[in-house]
């Protein structure tokens, strides 16, 4: 089976490599990858990370993106307008408990809208 894939953008690598510990307890399937940290470790955030990571968990279904604070968002942004797959979203939720839902969902077969609509409908806002 393909599953949408999940992308967990953090200014920390320790938070997003905790918050696929997390989702790894209960979802193995589903591609979930990682963008942490700036190219040279540091706090902050990466567009050529968030890109390879978009590379690596994008599947037919399309990938979901998850993130933390202000300038992960403009970053993920960025990655996705110059990426050239289609289905790439940016989703307004809490990182942990967004990007677990959306994972289990992935993983009982859920279109990216069906994801897209039930983040909506349990996260009104972020």
């Amino acid at each position: 089976m393909e599953y949408v894939g999940i992308v967990l953008i953090s200014h920390s690598p320790d938070v997003v490599k905790g918050i696929k510990e997390i989702i790894r307890q209960v979802i193995k399937d589903v591609p979930v990858e990682v963008a942490g940290g700036t190219d040279d470790g540091e706090i902050g955030t990466s567009i050529d990370k968030i890109s390879a990571a978009i590379d690596t968990a994008y599947t037919d279904k399309g990938v979901l993106l998850f993130y933390d604070l202000g300038s992960a968002k403009m970053n993920a942004e960025l990655a996705i307008e110059i990426s050239e797959k289609e289905n790439i979203f940016l989703i307004e939720a809490p990182l942990l408990e967004g990007a677990y839902v959306a994972t289990v969902e992935s993983s009982i077969g859920k279109s990216i809208t069906e994801i897209q609509k039930s983040i909506i409908k349990h996260f009104p806002t972020k």
